[in-house]
């Protein structure tokens, strides 16, 4: 799955990024609506992560997933 299915299937993903990063909060996670630079965005702001650090986390945290 890219990352365009994930915007299009947002309502169903956003549960699996909650699990993953409890520190974000529901408005957080409407906020950013499937759009991952948001998403890398409040991953630094709540985590304190460097951008670099923030893209890797996602990444990482994408190949793990069973689509």
């Amino acid at each position: 799955m890219d990352w365009n299915r994930i915007e299009g299937n947002w309502k169903q993903v956003k549960g699996k990024v909650k699990e993953q990063w409890g520190k974000l909060t529901d408005d957080d996670l409407d906020a950013i609506d499937g759009k991952q630079d948001q998403l890398e965005g409040k991953l630094q702001q709540h985590y304190g992560y460097q951008k670099d650090q923030a893209k890797k986390e996602l990444n990482d945290w994408f190949g793990r997933q069973k689509w």
